[in-house]
């Protein structure tokens, strides 16, 4: 295929400013699908983003496109999400374009993440087209909105596009803007074959679905190739491309993107980021990788039945196939017996991959208390990363405890910056500095993982009416007074529930916890005394009284089949209960507590 004509972008954005909606326009435009079949987040295809309103995974999908010089031209567009949880997906994308559409949400302007990912995307030498979407709405300030663009990003206004991707208004304007203003790939179709893995997915017939693009050479079913990191080799069974759904081609050429299957069903045999190359005619150096993110939250996840274990491996195994963001080793816990302990990009991320555990595997799951990793200094000099809670070693053998810091930039109105600078001080934050980008103002504090990760960006939003914005890179680790912080269950330390806090919250989370615990365990047969400690000594006691429960006792003889009615209705309200010891905890404390 003549590379002159093909054009790969991606489309990147601040959470909610139109990135699905405007895909979703510029597939119908194309006629990549036709009015009857077309549906809202087109490309969302998890339940899970449909319901939730955002995008967690990023979609390929190739568009056909005549334009006014009479060519036809073939774009292969990324739609990413805009959430900072899920910035890797945009990452791994934007390497398998040469340019971006950067799209700003009229009436919200420039947030914290729209700067983010255009840093992301120049970090990636992308042409970057700046598109203002919602033009349509009422009171839509154009003028304004070209400003901040200009000013706060340095783009030129005769390249900003303006669209409404909802109504279909410039849709037609900005196709021609791409041709015209989206360099077409470089690379030798006539050079061995290099390719890079950008993406993977797991289907049950077909194996593993690798998403590749094809930087030099050429690749057809039959051929022999090579993983040049993972040194496997395997032949291509089967080669397409998505538009959107899965259509199969002859082959594809230097600067395209699809997707291709070469029977592979063991994950471990294959990573995102690996260069393919042909056996034949092997290419001497592969391309560079993706740099290896770490997680920041971390969390253990046991399956409630232990006859499950197997299953929750497998379903981990194949979920990282397209989420390398999420990492996992086999943990074992006193009350939940053996289980994983993960990492993940933040609490979002965490609660998705808690979710699509549970719907696409079919999982009964327990998670214990989110935990930011701390690295402790130990008397002999030596470094520990902890990410355990239940593996802290003792007080005696610990010179010092360092706690991970965020770089936290917070986007706000001036009117709302004091409110936002005395949120960011109640979270023991560092002030760094502030300036104007436009008409608000961008404040920098140095903040501790552990207070920014539960509630942070809700507090933000609420203090500023919803118009401020955070994003956050890691910035280091800073020494801490920290403490290891257990709840007591009947005398017993209820390991899913430990974490470790600052000592000048220990008490005011252990209450919160105790408090909670209380009115979550239901009453059992016996007395319930829950505790929290921390430091080795009680902070926060409660009692859950006895009960006693006959749910038969008012049934005096007649059919057999009223009573077991009644068993069955019992049997039912059991199975929500999850059993630690003797005592029966259900899940939502196991929830709360996350949110604690």
């Amino acid at each position: 295929m003549d590379k002159s004509l093909i054009r790969n972008f991606s489309i990147i954005a601040h959470i909610d400013h139109g990135k699905s909606t405007l895909a979703d326009r510029l597939l119908l435009f194309s006629g990549a699908i036709d009015e009857r079949k077309f549906k809202n987040q087109l490309l969302d295809d998890m339940d899970l983003e449909r319901e939730r309103g955002i995008t967690i995974k990023a979609s390929a999908v190739r568009l056909d496109y005549k334009a006014d010089d009479g060519k036809n031209y073939v774009f292969n567009l990324i739609d990413t999400p805009g959430h900072v949880d899920f910035t890797y997906e945009v990452e791994k994308s934007l390497r398998a374009c040469e340019g971006a559409l950067l799209v700003v949400d009229v009436s919200q302007g420039v947030e914290s993440q729209t700067v983010a990912n255009y840093f992301l995307a120049i970090d990636n030498n992308l042409e970057i087209l700046p598109v203002i979407n919602k033009i349509d709405i009422v009171n839509a300030d154009i003028d304004l909105a070209k400003k901040e663009i200009v000013e706060a990003l340095g783009f030129k206004e005769k390249n900003i596009q303006l669209v409404s991707a909802k109504e279909g208004l410039g849709i037609k304007e900005l196709f021609e803007k791409i041709v015209d203003f989206i360099p077409p790939p470089e690379g030798d179709e006539a050079a061995p074959l290099q390719a890079f893995i950008f993406d993977m997915k797991y289907d049950i017939y077909k194996g593993i679905i690798i998403y590749v693009r094809i930087v030099n050479g050429s690749l057809q079913p039959g051929v022999r190739i090579r993983m040049m990191h993972m040194n496997k080799e395997f032949s291509i069974e089967e080669v397409g491309v998505f538009r959107p759904e899965a259509v199969k081609v002859q082959g594809l050429s230097c600067g395209e993107v699809g997707y291709l299957t070469c029977n592979i069903h063991d994950p471990q045999e294959i990573k995102v980021g690996d260069t393919i190359t042909a056996v034949a005619n092997p290419t001497a150096e592969p391309l560079p990788g993706y740099r290896q993110l770490k997680p920041l939250v971390f969390c253990g996840v046991y399956p409630v039945n232990a006859a499950d274990f197997m299953n929750l491996r497998q379903a981990i195994e194949k979920l990282r196939l397209n989420d390398p963001s999420f990492v996992h080793e086999p943990e074992t816990s006193e009350s939940f017996g053996h289980g994983f302990r993960c990492g993940f990009l933040g609490l979002l991320h965490m609660e998705v991959v808690q979710e699509r555990l549970q719907r696409e595997y079919d999982l009964n799951l327990i998670l214990t208390t989110p935990n930011v990793g701390y690295r402790i200094v130990t008397k002999d000099k030596g470094v520990i990363q902890l990410e355990n809670p239940s593996e802290l070693p003792g007080a005696g053998d610990i010179e010092t405890i360092e706690e991970p810091y965020l770089k936290v930039s917070i986007l706000t109105p001036v009117s709302s910056m004091d409110k936002v600078m005395e949120l960011a001080k109640a979270k023991r934050g560092i002030f760094q500095k502030s300036e104007f980008v436009s008409d608000r103002m961008r404040i920098v504090f140095d903040i501790p993982l552990s207070e920014v990760i539960v509630d942070f960006n809700d507090q933000v939003k609420s203090v500023t009416r919803g118009y401020g914005s955070i994003d956050y890179e890691f910035k280091g680790y800073m020494p801490a007074r920290i403490a290891k912080l257990d709840i007591l269950i009947n005398d017993k330390v209820c390991d899913a529930f430990s974490c470790l806090v600052h000592k000048d919250r220990a008490y005011e989370k252990g209450l919160a916890l105790v408090t909670k615990l209380k009115e979550l365990i239901p009453q059992q047969m016996f007395e319930v005394k829950i505790q929290a400690s921390a430091d080795g000594r009680i902070i926060s006691s409660a009692k859950v009284k006895a009960m006693g429960k006959n749910v038969t006792a008012k049934c005096y003889g007649g059919d057999i089949t009223r009573k077991r009615k009644l068993w069955e209705k019992q049997k039912e309200g059991k199975k929500k209960l999850k059993q630690i010891g003797n005592v029966e905890v259900p899940q939502e404390a196991f929830l709360a507590a996350l949110k604690i």
